[in-house]
């Protein structure tokens, strides 16, 4: 049978059944697309390979202990681990501002700390430069509302009057603007939230 043919879930019951390859497999399909999200939040190839093996040694011990129960899910949750690992990772090397204490990473959280030292500043610029970037992709009309809302701290009242729509046109196109840029974060696996 090929590899390509048998689906996460069953590798992932092969596995639990004392088929060790199973696991190399995974590990094999996946790594590309984990190796990739980590590199691109640490920049720094040891770190990331250190990051990889962590989430892997994690998934091993979940596995061993019969905890996982993601239904087929396997990608989403190694990013998951990936991602916390990750946060870890800026914790200890205090890289990064302090979280509230529901242990959520939110990118507003990043953005709204008044008191950024230096180090801090760089990564609420390539938060911002990230999110900068992915706006640009949205279409025009809904580009525009976003920008002129949360840059520009217009009302929808004054957004309306600019843009010659209704509020409620106004309303709906900055809706669909974040609809849109979810997807897109979704698509690159651009992980602002946890």
């Amino acid at each position: 049978m090929e590899h390509e043919l048998i689906t996460d879930a069953v590798l992932v019951s092969n596995y639990l059944k004392g088929e060790e390859n199973a696991l190399s497999i995974l590990i094999t399909r996946h790594k590309q697309k984990i190796y990739s999200f980590i590199y691109s939040k640490v920049h720094d190839r040891d770190i990331t390979e250190d990051i990889f093996q962590d989430a892997f040694i994690k998934v091993i011990r979940t596995l061993k202990l019969g905890k996982y129960n993601e239904e087929g899910k396997f990608l989403p949750w190694v990013m998951r681990i990936a991602h916390n690992l990750v946060i870890d990772h800026f914790r200890k090397s205090n890289r990064m501002p302090k979280f509230d204490n529901t242990g959520e990473f939110s990118i507003f959280s990043v953005l709204s700390d008044a008191s950024l030292d230096a180090e801090k500043g760089m990564i609420k610029e390539q938060i911002e430069s990230d999110l900068r970037r992915l706006i640009q992709e949205l279409p025009e009309d809904q580009k525009d509302v976003l920008v002129m809302r949360m840059y520009n701290d217009m009302s929808f009242k004054e957004i309306s009057d600019k843009t010659g729509v209704s509020i409620n046109t106004a309303l709906g196109r900055m809706r669909y603007a974040l609809i849109n840029l979810r997807k897109v974060i979704d698509q690159k696996n651009i992980i602002l939230t946890n």
